[in-house]
């Protein structure tokens, strides 16, 4: 099975929409390649790492949760981005990257994907915060900081830190990746306990004297969920060939 450029591009943002949320990159096609699409390669940063794993699987297509253009990023094309951009050309690979759109999205977006990988329930937005979706919350069993910390790192297969709270949780709060700083928006819900990927110096703070419990998961571990299953997504669909491909990353 296969696909033309102009159709899988149609297709992932009448899914996930871009249109509709104020980004740091551009969204969608970021660099082109050949018009016919019949193996997919998905992952979540556009890694020298990743592209040479596509290029030996023999994939004509990338897609991917980070990829390039990033407000603020230099516009020039040299070292590692000209290495980068080199291998994508030379093999006639497409590169695909949705950031915010796959954070929030209600079906495969990142956010909800960790809330069912950690069996949380009543999963729902926090409306307010802005778009909706990027921030989560859900209900527990009722449990102890320690308890959710065995269960992330049982369930993304790595450390976590965490900051217990002064209270048992029923009630978690979660964004993935880079979300540190909602933690307070999230304390002022009345949530006992908030999950982010990365952790800032002044999240511990926040968590100590609004008496929240805060983890940080890591910003990769949470974040691979979402175009894991936007892939399986897209093979459902269509019945194009989708690999997804874990490039370790500690962070």
């Amino acid at each position: 099975m296969s696909l033309k450029r102009n159709q899988l591009l149609n297709i992932l943002n009448d899914f996930l929409s871009p249109q509709e949320i104020k980004d740091y990159c551009p969204n969608g096609l970021q660099v082109e390649g050949t018009d016919t699409i019949s193996h997919i390669v998905t992952g979540v940063t556009a890694s020298q790492a990743l592209i040479d794993r596509a290029i030996a699987l023999n994939a004509d297509t990338i897609l991917v949760h980070h990829g390039y253009f990033w407000k603020g990023e230099a516009p020039v094309i040299t070292g590692m981005k000209r290495s980068r951009f080199k291998a994508l050309l030379e093999n006639n690979i497409n590169l695909f990257a949705y950031h915010l759109p796959l954070d929030v999205h209600a079906e495969v977006g990142n956010n909800v994907q960790l809330g069912q990988l950690l069996n949380v329930n009543a999963i729902k937005p926090l409306n307010s915060i802005k778009p909706q979706g990027l921030v989560y919350t859900g209900e527990v069993d009722t449990c102890e900081p320690v308890d959710v910390k065995t269960r992330l790192e049982s369930t993304l297969g790595r450390s976590v830190l965490m900051e217990p709270g002064n209270r048992s949780i029923t009630t978690l709060a979660w964004c993935t990746g880079g979300g540190q700083g909602y933690i307070e928006a999230a304390a002022e819900a009345g949530i006992d306990g908030f999950i982010s990927g990365e952790v800032s110096e002044q999240t511990i703070h926040v968590a100590r004297e609004m008496g929240i419990s805060f983890f940080s998961a890591g910003h990769h571990a949470t974040e691979r969920y979402g175009v894991k299953a936007l892939g399986e997504w897209l093979t459902a669909q269509t019945g194009v060939a989708v690999s997804f491909v874990d490039i370790d990353n500690p962070a």
